[in-house]
């Protein structure tokens, strides 16, 4: 075989594969590559490959190590993401080059009869069909099977193991079959239809895995939906029931307001002052009954802030609330409601879990500052349990990005803050 096909297969190509997986490892994990770093990467990659010499296994293990370095290093993406994406980029290449190693082992018998160099020439050309049909999968894999950002990682074992284990045994058949296979009994003795349909298999494995990881990701985001929604219907419920509650004692309060009038009215005709005076107290705290203790602007949160707080007080905590916010607001009401009374409930059930020595506190802030609202609810905790996101804090962080904004958690000795920023228009 001339040199230059040599050269081809051992540079040129390595080159190309390498840069490829490159470009597309990127994209999956939802960054831009600068020529720069596309250049840098293949030429590394390339010179570390090569310098490896028949170890097919060893290839693919510095590869995903390059990719891993890259995308924590110079993408900063999460490590889950990184270490999934660099495995499943590596074992597509490896199984769809499986492939076609197994079709060059089925054609051998008929290349090998004829000249060298062209029989050379074919073994590359059909060899290298590799390339596009990888390019094929990734491209369907980044269309139909991209990471989703709203699990992270709650369920991505159950899809990396199936993926590393179809690398690992794509890793094996090409070790095993494909590397150092020199002479020509190796190559006729080895059985490369069975071999082909074992890797064929691998790679609609790998289909069926990714698409029930899909679905997964469908039902996670169904049944988030569909806890926003049984929320949604209790608040409005619970809101309802207040209003009802508090427009009863209005009316009541408005029906009686003559006989009061009258009452007083002649208590002081009697000259009975200080009886008078005690009776229009009496008639304050009355209508003080009917008013809400925290005043939002907002009259939803009102009832809300009255209800959660008020459990507070109850477990002995020091309730303080400086919030003020815009109304009416491109924020809905229901979304400004699962917020605070998630992160509420999560600060009521920190408190009432502290000793009752220690202090317990939960303070709620909040303004509109420009074209943003800014909301902090901070409580007390017991230090003592460890920290794990659940419905409630998921369900906050859905309505929040509704209007691009964030939900951020900060822990510092006995406090626990969360943070809300909503952009508004």
């Amino acid at each position: 075989m001339p040199a230059f096909m040599d050269f081809f297969n051992l540079y040129i190509i390595v080159f190309m594969q390498i840069i490829t997986g490159f470009h597309f490892f990127t994209k999956f994990i939802g960054k831009r590559a600068d020529l720069f770093y596309y250049l840098l990467f293949a030429i590394s990659g390339t010179i570390s490959i090569t310098l490896i010499q028949n170890s097919s296994m060893a290839d693919f293990i510095v590869y995903i190590l390059l990719l891993i370095l890259s995308g924590i290093f110079i993408y900063k993406a999460e490590i889950v993401e990184v270490v999934l994406y660099a495995v499943l980029t590596a074992g597509i290449l490896l199984l769809c080059y499986g492939v076609f190693n197994s079709i060059l082992g089925i054609l051998y018998p008929f290349i090998i009869c004829f000249d060298n160099n062209i029989s050379g020439i074919l073994f590359i050309l059909i060899g290298n069909m590799a390339l596009p049909a990888t390019i094929l999968c990734y491209k369907a894999l980044h269309k139909y099977f991209s990471y989703n950002e709203t699990v992270k990682s709650r369920y991505i074992l159950m899809v990396f193991v199936p993926v590393l284990i179809l690398f690992l045994a794509a890793g094996y058949i090409s070790y095993r079959f494909y590397t150092n296979v020199d002479t020509a009994d190796g190559i006729l003795n080895t059985r490369h239809l069975y071999l082909l349909v074992i890797q064929l298999l691998g790679i609609s494995s790998l289909g069926f895995v990714l698409f029930a990881y899909k679905k997964l990701l469908e039902n996670f985001r169904l049944n988030t939906e569909l806890s926003l929604l049984l929320q949604e219907e209790h608040l409005l419920g619970q809101y309802a029931e207040e209003a009802r509650i508090n427009y009863e004692k209005t009316s009541s309060f408005r029906h009686d307001i003559k006989n009061h009038i009258t009452i007083v009215k002649e208590l002081l005709q009697d000259g009975k002052t200080m009886q008078a005076l005690n009776y229009i107290k009496d008639m304050e705290d009355m209508a003080a009954g009917m008013s809400f203790t925290y005043n939002t602007n907002n009259p939803a949160l009102n009832v809300l802030l009255c209800n959660k707080l008020g459990m507070a007080k109850d477990a002995g905590a020091d309730v303080q609330c400086f919030l003020v916010l815009p109304y009416p607001c491109a924020v809905r009401d229901i979304d400004f409601c699962i917020i605070l009374s998630n992160l509420l409930d999560n600060a009521v059930n920190a408190c009432k879990e502290t000793a009752c020595m220690e202090e317990k506190f939960i303070y709620v802030t909040g303004k509109k500052q420009g074209d943003f609202i800014l909301i902090e609810v901070r409580n007390s905790f017991n230090g003592k349990a460890v920290y794990r996101e659940g419905t409630g804090l998921s369900n906050a962080r859905s309505a929040a990005a509704r209007y691009n904004g964030t939900v951020n958690i900060s822990i510092q000795d006995k406090t626990f803050t969360a943070s809300v920023l909503l952009a508004i228009k």
